[in-house]
C-alpha cells in the first residue's frame, strides 16, 4: 500500500517549516561570536585587544627593522638604540592611553577649544627659529634626544573641537554659513601653516579629519564634491610647485623610468614584498634592513612585514586595521550622544585612513607621502597621538547605553577595577526651551500688537488673543 499524503483542508494553513540553524565546527564558531559580540562590554574589550595585538606587533618589528640601522660606530649606539627609544615612546604611550580612556568625556570636550589654541601656537612657533629643520623641513621641536611634531597633536585637537562646534550648532547645520564656520576656516589656517613647513602627508591626514567630520555631522554630500575637487586641485599644485614632491609623483606614474632617485624606495619596497613570499623569510632574516631599503622602521615598515613574514603576516595586520574599523564605527552607531559618535567615528577614519596610506604607497597603489604605519611605526609623536585616540575610542565604547547600564548595576568588571576607571556617566540630551523650534520674526499673516490696538486691523481685534500659545494647542483658528 502506498502512503497517501495528508492534504489540509480548505482554510486550514499548513505548518511553515522550521529552518535549519547552521551546524557544524562553523555554525557553532557562528554562535558564539555572535553572542559573544551581544554582551555590553565588547567593544571595550575588543579595542583593548586590537591595541595590545598592533603594539606588540610593532614593537617586534621595529627591533628587527632597526637592528642595523642602529649602529653608529662614532656614537657608540648598539644595535638596540632604536628599539629602546621606541620602547620607552611604547611605555609612556600607554600611560597616555590610560589617560584617555580614564579622563571624563565631558572635560574631555570642554578642553578642546583651549587644545586648538595651544596646537595653532605651536604650528606657528616651529616656524621660527625654536623649531628644528632637517631634510628640506622644518616641522618638529626637539628637547634633547626627542623630537615633537605639532601636527600630530593638531590633528586629534580639530578632530574634538570640531566635533564640539558641530553638535553645538546641530540645529541650524542646514544652513551652510553654519556649517562650515568656523570649523572650515580653522581647519584652512592649520593647512596653511602646516605647508609652510612643508608638510603635504600631514596636510592630506588633517583634509581627512575635516571631512570625516562634515560627514558624520550629515553634510550634504555636494559639499564633499566641492571638497574633493578642492582638495585634488590643491594637492596637485602643491606636488607639482617643489622638486622633490613632482619628482615623487613622476616616479609613481612612471615607476621603471627612474628607479635609482625618486622612485628607488618603492621600488626596493615592491622588491622586499616579493622576496617575502607567501610565508616570508623568517623574523630578522629579511635583507632589506641591510642599507637596501632606507627609513625602513618608520615609513617602509610594512615591507619588512611583507619580506620577513610573508603574505600571510600582511594579511593579519590588514586584518587588524580592518577589525579596528568595524568595532569603531561600531562604537559610533551604538552611541546616543551625537559628540561621542562625530568622534568615535572621525578618530576611527582618520586611524584607519592613515593606515591605508601607508600600505597603499608601500604596495605601489599611492604615491610616496611618509606616513607612518599607526601602532607599527617606529616614531615618538605619533605613538603617543594614536594610543590617546584608542584611549579615546575605549573611553567611547564604554558609554555605550548597554555598557553604561552593566557598569552602573554589575560594578566595573576586571579591567575596570585593575585600570581603576571611574562608571561612566548616563547621557541626558540637553533639554530643549520652549518656542525654540519656532521661526524667528513676526508671521505676515499675524497683525501685530501695535496694529491692533491702534485700529489698523479692526475686523481681526477681537481674534487678535487666538493666536496665542494656548489656542495653537488646541488647533483652533
Amino acid at each position: 500500500m502506498t502512503a497517501v499524503e495528508e492534504r489540509p483542508e480548505a482554510g486550514e494553513r499548513k505548518p511553515r517549516r522550521k529552518r535549519d540553524k547552521p551546524d557544524g565546527r562553523f555554525g557553532g564558531v557562528y554562535s558564539t561570536l555572535t553572542a559573544w559580540m551581544s554582551r555590553p562590554l565588547a567593544d571595550f574589550h575588543l579595542v583593548l585587544a586590537l591595541t595590545g595585538v598592533l603594539t606588540c606587533i610593532g614593537i617586534v618589528m621595529v627591533l628587527s627593522a632597526s637592528s642595523v640601522s642602529s649602529v653608529d660606530p662614532a656614537t657608540g649606539a648598539g644595535v638596540y638604540s632604536q628599539f629602546k627609544k621606541h620602547l620607552v615612546f611604547v611605555l609612556s604611550g600607554a600611560v597616555v592611553f590610560w589617560i584617555g580612556l580614564r579622563m571624563p568625556l565631558k572635560r574631555t570636550r570642554a578642553l578642546s577649544s583651549m587644545g586648538v589654541l595651544i596646537c595653532l601656537l605651536m604650528l606657528a612657533l616651529v616656524l621660527t627659529p625654536l623649531g628644528a629643520a632637517g631634510g628640506g623641513a622644518q616641522r618638529w621641536f626637539v628637547i634633547g634626544s626627542f623630537s615633537v611634531q605639532p601636527v600630530e597633536f593638531t590633528k586629534v585637537a580639530l578632530a574634538l573641537w570640531g566635533a564640539h562646534v558641530l553638535v553645538t550648532k546641530q540645529h541650524v547645520l542646514h544652513q551652510w554659513r553654519h556649517m562650515l564656520v568656523p570649523v572650515v576656516p580653522v581647519a584652512l589656517l592649520m593647512f596653511a601653516l602646516v605647508m609652510a613647513q612643508p608638510n603635504l602627508s600631514g596636510t592630506i591626514t588633517l583634509g581627512v579629519v575635516l571631512a570625516s567630520l562634515l560627514w558624520f555631522a550629515g553634510a550634504p554630500k555636494r559639499l564633499f564634491a566641492v571638497l574633493l575637487g578642492g582638495g585634488v586641485a590643491g594637492v596637485v599644485v602643491l606636488a607639482l610647485t617643489a622638486s622633490y614632491r613632482a619628482s615623487r609623483v613622476l616616479s609613481f606614474l612612471s615607476p621603471g623610468a627612474d628607479t635609482s632617485a625618486a622612485g628607488y624606495q618603492a621600488t626596493q619596497a615592491k622588491y622586499a614584498l616579493a622576496d617575502g613570499g607567501l610565508f616570508g623569510k623568517g623574523l630578522g632574516q629579511g635583507p632589506s634592513k641591510w642599507a637596501y631599503l632606507p627609513n625602513v622602521q618608520n615609513d617602509f615598515i610594512f615591507a619588512v612585514i611583507g619580506e620577513e613574514l610573508g603574505f600571510i603576516g600582511c594579511i593579519v595586520v590588514i586584518s587588524l586595521f580592518v577589525g579596528l574599523a568595524i568595532v569603531g564605527l561600531r562604537i559610533a552607531t551604538r552611541n546616543l550622544d551625537p559628540w561621542i559618535r562625530i568622534v568615535a567615528g572621525t578618530l576611527t577614519v582618520f586611524t584607519v585612513s592613515q593606515a591605508g596610506i601607508n600600505i597603499g604607497y608601500v604596495v605601489g597603489l599611492l604615491p610616496v607621502t611618509g606616513v607612518t604605519l599607526p601602532l607599527i611605526s617606529a616614531g615618538g609623536t605619533s605613538i603617543w597621538v594614536t594610543m590617546f585616540l584608542m584611549g579615546l575610542l575605549a573611553n567611547a565604547a564604554r558609554h555605550e547605553p548597554e555598557s553604561v547600564s552593566a557598569l552602573r548595576s554589575q560594578g566595573p568588571g576586571k579591567f575596570g577595577r585593575l585600570l581603576r576607571l571611574p562608571a561612566p556617566e548616563v547621557y541626558r540630551p540637553p533639554t530643549r526651551r520652549r518656542g525654540s523650534g519656532r521661526p524667528a520674526g513676526p508671521r505676515r499673516d499675524r497683525p501685530s500688537a501695535r496694529g491692533a490696538r491702534s485700529g489698523q486691523f479692526p475686523e481681526r481685534r477681537r481674534a487678535a488673543p487666538d493666536y496665542g500659545r494656548r489656542s495653537s494647542r488646541r488647533g483652533t483658528t
